[in-house]
């Protein structure tokens, strides 16, 4: 009888506890649909916790991407203590900076841009486990699209194959974060660059096929088909397959012209049919195809824009190195002091990588006027001390 008494009194105590609080205190697995589904922790969408609960966190199970600190380059273990929820707005703020960065690629100076980037991203790794839901999945991918650029920079504009592996597989986090297979599926084929400037021929063909594989879980357009057979085929030319990379190349063409009913991410600003046309010169000047390189290559200095910097910088260097393959020493001379000029406007290893390899095929002409002048501007004061700097 006493047994029931008890029983009858806790259960009135119940019943007023939870008439205390309006709404009430949902059940634990509601708690989690609803941050999930909203982006909100429960007090700010209105609940109130009762006494002896503990505050609840947005998917404690997950393992944060940990920012990369100036003492190590490995992950941090994570902590355990409750995370802060973010308010809605935070994603969409943090995702405008990235887009901010990702413009500014094209005219900041690589080595002023990287520690940037590197810092947001740093930020977006403490701010991802303090979201949910929509919230977290849009932080996840503005994450995902800093990583990739940092691995960009890094990779084409420092020449640090080591450090862009590392920083492109923490980008590859963030997309599974976001289920984003699309960017995850670029930055895949950016890992595939790494073994292939090295020659490792196997070891970028396999990552292509991950790349693509990521890619047809996604809404890819013709242009993004298009650039990953460009990725290909430029990893093809330096591994010396330059007859697969001429097909590639067709293939892509192809893509192009039928189109197709999806949309090119924006954050995919790297490519274009232009770009394929200066892949394909590039192919052509490898595989020893001269006239239909110089050619190409001159119709891409006149259909790019007034905004691709390094870009002409690179096809400069690759003329350079058709005059130079053509015997044409005071012409390759010209267009390599073309891309130095460039490259004082707007430094870019690739394109001083390109000038080197010229002057280096240069060497049987080295006591020719045309080449003395070209030495002076390539290890002037300036040039010499940019160059080691960077």
């Amino acid at each position: 009888m006493a047994a029931q008494l008890r029983l009858k009194v806790d259960e009135r105590a119940h019943l007023q506890l939870a008439a205390a609080y309006d709404p009430p205190w949902p059940h634990p697995d509601m708690q989690q649909r609803l941050t999930q589904l909203t982006g909100q922790d429960m007090e700010a969408l209105g609940f109130t916790v009762p006494p002896g609960r503990d505050h609840p966190t947005a998917h404690r199970s997950y393992t944060p991407v940990a920012p990369r600190s100036a003492s190590s380059h490995l992950s941090a273990v994570p902590s355990q203590s409750a995370t802060p929820m973010q308010p809605a707005s935070a994603a969409a703020d943090y995702a405008s900076v990235t887009r901010s960065h990702r413009r500014l690629y094209w005219s900041v100076t690589p080595t002023a841009l990287h520690p940037a980037v590197i810092a947001h991203a740093d930020l977006g790794c403490v701010l991802l486990p303090g979201t949910a839901g929509q919230t977290r999945r849009t932080m996840a991918a503005a994450l995902a699209e800093t990583w990739l650029l940092a691995g960009r920079i890094e990779f084409f504009d420092l020449r640090e194959p080591d450090g862009a592996g590392a920083t492109l597989l923490r980008a590859l986090q963030a997309a599974g974060e976001a289920d984003d297979s699309l960017i995850g599926s670029a930055i895949l084929a950016h890992t595939a660059f790494i073994p292939g400037w090295a020659g490792e021929r196997e070891t970028a063909g396999e990552r292509m096929v991950a790349a693509r594989t990521y890619a047809r879980r996604g809404p890819a357009s013709a242009e993004f088909w298009a650039w990953l057979d460009a990725v290909e085929a430029e990893c093809e030319t330096r591994c010396g397959s330059t007859r697969t990379a001429l097909h590639l190349i067709r293939h892509a063409e192809d893509t192009l012209a039928a189109g197709s009913e999806h949309t090119t991410p924006a954050w995919m600003d790297w490519f274009s049919p232009v770009r394929l046309a200066a892949f394909k010169g590039h192919t052509q000047l490898t595989a020893g195809h001269l006239p239909q390189a110089r050619a190409t290559l001159l119709a891409v200095l006149e259909q790019m824009s007034a905004s691709e910097d390094k870009q002409r910088t690179v096809i400069y260097g690759d003329l350079a190195a058709v005059e130079t393959a053509a015997g044409q020493p005071e012409e390759a001379c010209r267009y390599a002091c073309l891309a130095l000029d460039q490259l004082e406007v707007t430094w870019y290893a690739t394109g001083m990588d390109r000038i080197r390899e010229v002057r280096r095929a240069l060497a049987p002409h080295q006591h020719d006027q045309c080449v003395r002048d070209l030495d002076d501007r390539l290890y002037g004061w300036a040039t010499t001390v940019s160059a080691l700097a960077r």
